[in-house]
């Protein structure tokens, strides 16, 4: 067995450990490889490893590695999305992780209208309110994601998606990941028309057992798969 595919189980292992401990189905769980400077070649062989989806951080990178691969991947844009970068992947994308502004949605949503798609996505959320991340604030979640239902035809907003702390102490990293899940309840409850709140893509290498164990639905690893890479590219 190559390396990849020997992570690739051990991943797949952790992931049944953690659904076990928190009396959840391991299938609920999707396994996203993030492919961040992995080349295609080593992107194909974590496909033939039983990878289904994957994610990348730059839409000129996706759209590059989408030119190779094509759809035997889905793929999915997890990183920060620049407006002027959206038509780069509109065409491409099964999931867009990082709705984060209302300018995005609408350049999204003029993008998907082009093209006659609608586009799933996620909010994605700043729980912890630090200075370096991207994502709306808790507390006005709601009012985002009324107007983007109310305004955007072709978003299809399907949950939401937050960054663990710089942190080694479990509990604030499980605190965050609980406040999301939190949040997530929260937004479904109120049946918003337009609105599924279906997805909660928390965790990566380093917490996706405590992510799943806190209702993560997509986890986001690419070390645990990949190894250690240098992210500076």
């Amino acid at each position: 067995m190559s390396d990849i595919s020997v992570r690739i189980d051990q991943v797949k292992s952790s992931i049944r450990q953690a659904s076990t401990k928190a009396n959840r189905n391991p299938e609920d769980i999707l396994l996203l490889g993030v492919t961040k400077t992995v080349d295609v070649d080593v992107i194909e062989e974590a496909l033939e490893c039983g990878i289904t989806d994957v994610g990348e951080n730059k839409p000129q990178e996706l759209q590059r590695k989408y030119g190779l691969i094509g759809n035997r991947a889905k793929w999915h844009q997890i990183g920060t999305l620049q407006t002027n970068k959206v038509k780069y992947i509109i065409d491409k994308v099964d999931l867009i992780h990082s709705l984060d502004r209302m300018s995005l949605a609408e350049e999204i949503n003029k993008r998907a209208e082009s093209i006659g798609r609608d586009i799933r996505c996620l909010v994605q959320v700043n729980v912890s309110k630090e200075a370096r991340k991207h994502g709306i604030y808790v507390e006005d979640l709601e009012s985002f994601v009324r107007e983007c239902a109310d305004k955007f035809d072709r978003i299809k907003i399907v949950g939401l998606m937050t960054m663990a702390p710089d942190s080694d102490d479990e509990a604030e990293v499980r605190s965050v990941f609980r406040g999301l899940k939190e949040a997530f309840e929260n937004i479904k409850a109120m049946s918003i028309e337009g609105v599924e709140m279906k997805e909660l893509s928390m965790g990566m290498s380093g917490d996706y057992q405590i992510a799943i164990e806190e209702g993560s639905t997509i986890v986001r690893v690419g070390t645990s798969i990949f190894g250690k890479r240098n992210y500076n590219i």
